[in-house]
């Protein structure tokens, strides 16, 4: 993942790689030093390892948090910074196709899944009222461009189904100054906030409960030892009595169980130089979150003070330099509103997320370690939600509808997701496909 300022092609074009976020709000080390003995070790620093910490240290537990890095270089400081209710919850391949969850689940179960995901959004606005910093969370809305008119169809029962409504094409500059979507829905259950300063909040709330956090302290290896695990790190070994995964796009082969059941996957984002005065109010009058049905989507936003757009998208899966993206995705940004064709970019990042083969986040226990992730590109209040689910199982409380599902992985899938670029060259041709049908 590039941190340097500039990179490659980026530099000549003065493009920062360093994320917009950190602007406000670097990552931090933490000077918290490893403990010998612990309760619990969460490994995992981001929005999902801190709000299980949290849950832990309120419920009486001695909570140790181990980051491979600083807190608030990974995934969780990398993202859009939408906020969604289970909007993309088991997503299928298109709008118009049932998702795994929806063909899997017992129609019981598939109610409490869909609850909970419900339910994510309402602690994530609960947990940013917490922080004692200021995460800029605003419930903004959230619409979703269809690229073609079976795509718009698709959408009437998924709108019914999350409180939203249809926007016809002919009504939807109300909501986009773009004529490149065949209409869209609006889901008012849904917000947008700063990653960044969240993530800060969760750590000062974390240590504020009590947890320690110990940055640069990679797990290498867990060992059980008669009813304790020892956790070895690259700061020395931490003795527990039980163990929480929170790594979601970075799991690697500590537990190798794990690892073959998520897929890492690339997303990016650019943000524009400060937009002249007025445009915003036509590109973006509501000021929503944004995103489209295509399946290597595009997402994007203002940011906070209302003067930049966020553009972020699958333009590949693969990891690359996100300077050679960045005109991918600003070409695609021009597609939607031509009228940013001079503007210029002024950053250019990337971040990891993890698929599943289901396209569901899972939480659960196997031989005797827990584990909460997979956030198919829609971790914020999800992941959040289910770091406080992991949090409240461990402390033996009634288990999420999450809890143990069933979690598939495929054949001949070790480590490398080598089918990553087979995946995204044949889902650019059903996007191609879908648009031409537009």
């Amino acid at each position: 993942m590039a941190d340097a300022l500039t990179t490659g092609a980026a530099a000549g074009r003065g493009i920062s790689t360093i994320p917009f976020w950190w602007e406000d709000a670097p990552p931090e080390p933490s000077p918290d030093p490893l403990p010998e003995t612990t309760d619990v070790v969460v490994v995992g620093g981001g929005f999902t390892g801190l709000n299980a910490a949290i849950a832990l240290c309120r419920g009486g537990m001695d909570v140790t948090v181990l980051e491979a890095t600083d807190f608030g270089r990974g995934a969780s400081t990398r993202n859009a910074g939408h906020v969604s209710s289970g909007v993309n919850l088991g997503k299928g391949s298109s709008s118009a196709v049932r998702s795994p969850m929806e063909r899997t689940l017992a129609p019981d179960l598939l109610a409490a899944v869909r609850a909970e995901a419900a339910a994510s959004f309402d602690f994530l606005e609960a947990r940013v009222g917490e922080l004692p910093l200021d995460a800029f969370y605003r419930r903004s809305g959230r619409f979703v461009g269809a690229v073609s008119q079976r795509h718009y169809d698709g959408l009437g029962e998924k709108a019914e189904r999350l409180g939203g409504y249809l926007v016809a094409r002919a009504d939807q500059t109300r909501e986009i100054g773009s004529t490149a979507y065949r209409g869209g829905m609006v889901i008012p259950r849904s917000g947008q906030l700063h990653p960044a300063r969240y993530m800060h909040g969760l750590v000062a709330l974390a240590r504020a409960e009590g947890a320690a956090l110990v940055s640069g302290a990679a797990a290498e290896s867990i060992e059980r030892k008669g009813a304790a695990l020892v956790i070895r790190t690259a700061r020395g070994p931490i003795r527990c009595k039980d163990v929480l995964i929170a790594t979601n796009g970075y799991t690697g082969m500590l537990l190798p169980w794990l690892r073959r059941r998520v897929i890492p996957a690339a997303s990016y984002i650019v943000v524009t130089e400060p937009l002249p005065a007025g445009m915003m109010d036509r590109l973006l009058p509501e000021r929503r979150t944004y995103a489209d049905t295509r399946r290597l989507l595009n997402y994007f936003r203002p940011t906070p003070d209302g003067r930049r757009l966020l553009f972020g998208g699958r333009a590949t899966l693969r990891q690359r330099d996100p300077a050679s993206v960045a005109e991918d995705l600003r070409d695609r940004l021009v597609a939607i509103f031509p009228e940013l064709e001079a503007v210029s970019i002024s950053h250019a990042w990337t971040g990891t997320i993890a698929f599943t083969f289901d396209f569901m986040p899972h939480l659960g226990r196997r031989d005797g370690i827990a584990y909460a992730l997979g956030c198919n590109g829609s971790g914020v209040a999800m992941l959040s939600y289910l770091g406080h689910r992991a949090g409240e199982a461990m402390l033996r409380r009634p288990p999420s509808a999450f809890w143990n599902l069933d979690f598939p992985t495929a054949p001949l899938y070790r480590q490398t997701p080598w089918f990553l670029p087979l995946m995204s060259g044949y889902q650019r041709v059903r996007d191609w496909l879908d648009t031409r049908q537009g």
